[in-house]
């Protein structure tokens, strides 16, 4: 039996971004099952306009003899027109798209066009709070909305909820994303890993001798708080007598200087000039990312919005534990626990647990609970909360981690990354292939095509609807009948 074929919009597989490195996860883990084309893109990509035959290479890498992936290199992420040859050309079976709604206007303007003869589906995330009504059209011109965070399947439920465009249940799924098996733990049993480990510590390290090292892995970027990772870390550092303070390393794997962030080695000199700060700028492999895991004792993400956190999930993956503002898809990765110590479930009246209505949650992780919250926004995003934590609280979560040791630390680092490989949290690469397969399966088999547009005489209305687009409040919504 021939295989289906699926078109995919998003970053280029090829590429670093988080996007473009769970778009290769998963089209990997899925090449047994599926055929895969890509529009490829990228914001200015060095090979626009070229077609890249993937199939020597992935039938090498994955040793599946017919697997089959064309990539369509492009400058940012295509158009109509370019579709529409794709469609014509590839001749695919779905098309799935995976990024922020906002890019994809253009594909929700043609809908009824691609809807008419294949199904579309949405890899999809949202970062937070108030419910965002506006994306209501996106989502109902999907097929299938696959959501990588429990958060964000509440969300998407209840904006077609109060929009009054209900999906089925098997049209709004959770598939978190899942980390490449090249994240591990690394122990001295492993000979030739052990020692490419302690050769590249020198090195990033400096060959200072350090007790202590907290990780940072993330875009210099405003929402990512780069500048108050550097200030948790000064407080930490202060909290200690100087020469254990000096037995301990900030280790930041980003561009030290972004126009989208700051001039982070300049914030070093002026805002923590007495302790060790150190930068890894260049692009890694998973093999030498991993190994940056394995020298860290503790990641730390205090993101204001993230939709999932990539850097620590990989993280627990290799064995070290997290400290994480409870924002978005972070809150998935502590396993927050409700009253009968079962993970928690979003729902209307309990959208997110950044008010910290939950605080037991997994050993591997010490979450820090937003002190703020500000409503932010743009014209095509109207409103969104930013979930700030205390750069002081990050400080104490720090200092716990220091004094519990490193024996403990392993341990629970450990218990994390037993989780992380389990049937539970469903966040290995694995995992994440798996359920796209059953979610797209299950979609083939019970799509079916749009009733064509038909013309009514409609009047307006007022409707009370609940809930709102805040946690379990009541509004008016217009309403057309």
């Amino acid at each position: 039996m021939s295989k289906k074929k699926i078109l995919l919009l998003s970053d280029d597989l090829r590429m670093s971004s988080g996007i473009g490195t769970m778009s290769k996860e998963f089209v990997l883990g899925t090449l047994h099952h599926y055929d895969w084309v890509q529009l490829g893109g990228s914001i200015k990509h060095p090979e626009e306009g070229k077609v890249i035959d993937m199939n020597d290479s992935v039938r090498k890498e994955t040793g599946i003899e017919d697997a089959y992936l064309k990539i369509y290199c492009a400058s940012g992420y295509g158009n109509q027109e370019i579709v529409r040859e794709l469609i014509q050309i590839e001749n695919p079976d779905a098309i799935l798209h995976y990024t922020d709604p906002r890019f994809w206007i253009w594909l929700y303007q043609m809908e009824n066009e691609i809807r008419h003869n294949i199904p579309l589906f949405y890899y999809n995330i949202w970062d937070d709070l108030p419910y965002p009504n506006w994306n209501a059209n996106f989502y109902d011109s999907c097929d299938l909305l696959m959501n990588i965070s429990r958060q964000t399947v509440n969300l998407v439920k209840n904006v077609l909820h109060n929009e009054g465009r209900e999906k089925e249940d098997w049209q709004i799924t959770y598939l978190p994303h899942g980390v490449a098996k090249d994240y591990q733990p690394l122990t001295e049993l492993d000979v030739d890993k052990w020692n490419g480990l302690e050769q590249f510590r020198k090195h990033i390290l400096q060959d200072k001798e350090k007790d202590f090292v907290l990780f940072w892995n993330s875009r210099n970027i405003r929402r990512k708080m780069p500048g108050d990772i550097i200030l948790a870390f000064k407080m930490f550092c202060d909290m200690l007598p100087k020469e254990q303070a000096d037995k301990c390393a900030l280790l930041m794997h980003s561009q030290p200087i972004d126009d989208n962030g700051t001039d982070l080695p300049e914030v070093v000199r002026n805002i923590c000039p007495d302790y060790d700060v150190m930068f890894s700028a260049d692009k890694l492999d998973n093999t030498h990312m991993n190994y940056l895991y394995n020298i860290a004792d503790v990641t730390i993400m205090m993101s204001s919005n993230e939709g999932f956190g990539l850097a620590t999930c990989e993280s627990l993956r290799a064995g070290t534990p997290i400290i994480v503002n409870v924002t978005g898809g972070l809150q998935d990765q502590c396993r927050f626990e409700d009253e009968n110590g079962d993970w928690i479930k979003f729902t209307t009246d309990f959208p997110s647990n950044h008010t910290g209505r939950y605080k037991k949650c997994g050993e591997w992780a010490k979450p820090v609970f937003p002190t703020s919250r500000a409503l932010m926004g743009s014209p095509p995003t109207p409103y969104i909360f930013d979930d700030r934590c205390n750069f002081e609280d990050a400080a104490d979560r720090i200092k716990e981690w220091y004094d519990v040791g490193n024996e403990e630390r392993e341990r629970c680092g450990e218990v994390g990354a037993e989780w992380i490989e389990g049937d539970e949290s469903m966040m290995t690469g694995k995992h994440m292939s798996e359920n796209f397969i059953k979610d797209m399966e299950t979609a083939f088999e019970k799509w079916k095509k749009p009733k064509p547009f038909q013309i009514y005489n409609t009047e307006r209305k007022v409707v009370k609807k609940n809930p709102g687009i805040l946690e379990g409040k009541r509004s008016y919504l217009w309403q057309d009948r």
